[in-house]
């Protein structure tokens, strides 16, 4: 019974990482498909392709192209560690810079919810119209004022990574503090490959035909094979979700869906950067603590203040 029960576990875990083998191989063969025949995945005038885009945004087939293409990069970083810097520094550029223009809707919404409160509460006014050049547009006070979530929505999704970056989290620590430099390393490429990207990569799946569902019918789900999905060629239109919760209020709400994506997406790359500056400072010693690291400061003086605004 133990030797069958031992078989058995050997036998899936060959199957297992047979599987693992296949579906990475096939990855590059889906790369040089994608690349060779852009049309049968962008040309969204073809009701069979929009529904390739949509079913492979979203697939395990996507996933293992993205893990050949991580694979492939990694491998030349691992032989040539400048390379490797510099995919830190650009990825931690993206974050920093998508960070930083978001982080002012902050301020817009500061700005914008003074203008509703004046306009409505003591000018009585029913409708906004912004032209500053002379052509604009003209919304309810409503439709302001609800469109304050979704600036709110981009400071949370858009700066999620920029704050990791700026060491702005809030941590609770039980071991890390005390540890040696390269332990600390250990344990980032740790949380990175095995916390922040694989929950990344399934909320990704979901998130993205939660968005799709909101924006063509009939609606689709992570659950749909693409024969099934390109039967339903000839009946897809779109239906860009556009309902608000209030009559004249924001009917943009589709545009929370792709901010999810937004975040996740900047999550993954950032756990890729993570990882690598990881690798390097365990490598390099704790003199390369920090190394190109490019934190916002507040001037000389208030070191004491840096890291928790």
């Amino acid at each position: 019974m133990e030797e069958q029960a031992s078989t058995s576990f050997f036998g899936a875990v060959f199957d297992g990482l047979l599987a693992l083998v296949v579906n990475l191989g096939l990855g590059f063969w889906h790369i040089i498909q994608a690349v060779t025949h852009p049309g049968a995945w962008l040309d969204w005038s073809n009701k069979e392709s929009l529904l390739r885009f949509v079913y492979f945004g979203g697939s395990k087939e996507f996933l293992f192209v993205f893990l050949d293409i991580i694979i492939v990069i990694s491998l030349i970083g691992f032989f040539h560690r400048p390379f490797m810097w510099g995919l830190v520094r650009g990825l931690e550029k993206i974050t920093n810079t998508v960070g930083r223009l978001a982080a002012w809707a902050g301020l817009l919404m500061v700005l914008q919810q003074i203008m509703v409160v004046f306009l409505q509460s003591i000018f009585r006014l029913g409708e906004i119209t912004i032209a500053p050049f002379g052509a604009g547009f003209t919304q309810s006070v409503g439709w302001f004022s609800e469109s304050l979530k979704f600036e709110n929505a981009l400071v949370v999704a858009l700066c999620v990574s920029y704050a990791f970056v700026q060491g702005s989290h809030v941590r609770v620590d039980l071991v890390y503090a005390g540890v040696s430099h390269r332990a600390k390393r250990l344990i980032d490429m740790f949380g990175s490959l095995f916390f922040m990207l694989p929950v990344a990569f399934l909320t990704w799946m979901y998130a993205w035909f939660f968005l799709w569902r909101h924006l063509i019918t009939p609606k689709v789900s992570a659950s749909d094979k693409l024969e099934l999905m390109l039967r339903k060629a000839r009946i897809v239109k779109w239906n860009v979700e556009t309902v608000s919760f209030s009559a004249n209020g924001f009917n943009g709400y589709f545009l929370f869906k792709i901010l999810m994506l937004c975040f996740i997406g900047l999550v993954i790359l950032q756990a890729l950067a993570f990882f690598y500056r990881s690798y390097l400072e365990f490598l390099e010693g704790e003199e390369s603590a920090g190394k190109y690291l490019d934190r916002d400061t507040l001037g000389a003086g208030e070191e004491a203040y840096e890291g928790t605004h």
